[in-house]
């Protein structure tokens, strides 16, 4: 298979995985009703390993999944994502895979900037001041439980990079 049509492939399946284990698995594993974001971790993942503009179309299919399904407006998280994708995606030159602190970071702060954007464009704008409340409630432990799951999730997603990238090695020197 050739290499573009597999990572495309995987990128796929990967995309719809961690959907379904977000709305399935992780609505039962919920704490309080908040449940971690699988597919930022998935769209910040692909920006930093692949560049941003992998991280752009990972990032509009993941929001756009969202929004068909979760989402009041459609393309609304479709936007967000792209934005997260785009600009993880400007931290790829500096990204070492067996560093963990740079994911978790950058996953942090895109996690962060997202529930403070939903926030202004959804509450914010129809007069819902309580954002002390919605911070500690929703945004803050929603962050805390998504960096939890990235311990697991993400060595995993750069396991499946490795062995695509070794894959296509073992492919290029097939040919030669």
């Amino acid at each position: 298979m050739k290499p573009k049509i597999k990572r495309f492939t995987v990128a796929f399946i990967l995309t719809v995985f961690s959907f379904v284990m977000q709305t399935t698995v992780f609505s039962w594993l919920s704490f309080g009703g908040i449940i971690p974001n699988i597919m930022l971790i998935l769209t910040v993942t692909y920006a930093i390993m692949k560049g941003d503009r992998v991280g752009i179309i990972i990032g509009f299919f993941c929001g756009l999944l969202a929004d068909i399904f979760f989402g009041t407006f459609i393309g609304l998280n479709a936007i967000f994502y792209m934005f997260i994708g785009f600009f993880n995606g400007k931290f790829h030159q500096v990204f070492y895979e067996d560093d963990l602190k740079l994911p978790l970071i950058l996953i942090f702060t895109s996690d962060l900037l997202y529930g403070l954007s939903y926030y202004v464009i959804m509450f914010l704008l129809r007069s819902r001041f309580d954002f002390s409340f919605y911070f500690l409630n929703i945004i803050l432990p929603e962050v805390i439980y998504t960096i939890a799951i990235t311990l697991i999730y993400y060595p995993m997603l750069l396991l499946i990079h490795k062995l695509l990238d070794r894959s296509d090695k073992k492919e290029g020197m097939r040919f030669v």
